[in-house]
């Protein structure tokens, strides 16, 4: 059997997880002494309040090569396709592979460096479970997803730049200009790192849809299986509005809404939303 594993910075939801029959590494967080796992036990919500009561960032951390081999069996025959966090991001790749040559399995685990964060990964996970279910073998699921992988479109406007210069992605005059001017950059994953293009002004409702709006050509041409809005905790009426606006273009047979994780979440903040999904 072919078996889908992912870390937990795919931030996929419960329910996306269990249809697709998904297994989820976690990533550690620290909030000064203690350590959580993402997605496990702590939410954004406690990240956030913990944040701004000590004005630092908190840290994150890949899973022990121990925490890892948990999710393989080498008594299987099962082979497994594991897809993580940018490798420029995280160690959590470098990881995954040192643990399967620990536990001596390299020829049946396919390790993915997904170039990628959040849904951009998650998008590349579904496809890869999809495949798996259909009954297609580790190559051709793998030869998939590098065919695919540079097509996966992630972008997300940030609501405040306070969360960014906490973890040291923005300088000290950046953000206090940038909040000053009431300034919202558009981040975009290229290559598997993280680059700040277009910035959009006003209020959250106004931003948020300029930016979904400035995609609309890519989205009328992505592929059509489905779209991700993903977000660290926005007002409903904006992920209505923002979802609305999809449904109108007439492209996906599906729109989906996720949370992004606490290990996701730490770094862009809240009120945080991309739209991501892969380029035909």
């Amino acid at each position: 059997m072919v078996r889908i594993l992912s870390d937990s910075t795919c931030d996929l939801s419960k329910e996306l997880v269990e249809k697709y029959n998904i297994g989820i590494i976690p990533l550690f967080v620290r909030l000064g002494e203690n350590e959580y796992l993402d997605g496990v036990d702590i939410t954004p919500e406690t990240l956030y309040k913990w944040s701004d009561e000590n004005g630092e960032t908190p840290k994150t951390a890949a899973p022990s090569i121990e925490e890892i081999g948990k999710f393989f069996d080498p008594d299987s025959d099962d082979e497994y396709v594991v897809f993580t966090i940018s490798s420029s991001m995280s160690v959590c790749f470098h990881n995954v592979r040192l643990t399967a040559e620990t536990m001596r399995l390299s020829d049946r685990v396919h390790v993915i460096d997904s170039a990628n964060l959040s849904t951009g990964i998650g998008l590349q996970v579904i496809r890869a479970a999809e495949m798996a279910k259909a009954g297609k073998s580790v190559d051709e699921i793998v030869s998939d997803i590098k065919a695919i992988k540079s097509k996966v479109r992630a972008s997300f406007v940030v609501d405040t730049l306070v969360y960014l210069y906490r973890g040291g992605r923005c300088s000290g005059l950046a953000a206090l200009f940038g909040t000053a001017l009431k300034l919202h950059p558009r981040i975009t994953v290229m290559e598997g790192t993280m680059h700040p293009e277009k910035k959009y002004r006003g209020q959250s409702h106004k931003y948020v849809m300029d930016y979904v709006k400035d995609m609309e050509m890519d989205l009328k041409n992505a592929r059509k299986e489905r779209v991700f809005i993903t977000h660290s905790g926005c007002d409903k009426e904006i992920v209505d509005a923002v979802r609305d606006y999809l449904k109108s273009l007439n492209h996906f047979d599906e729109i989906l809404e996720t949370r992004a994780g606490s290990v996701v979440s730490s770094h862009c903040g809240p009120g945080t939303l991309g739209v991501l999904f892969i380029a035909e």
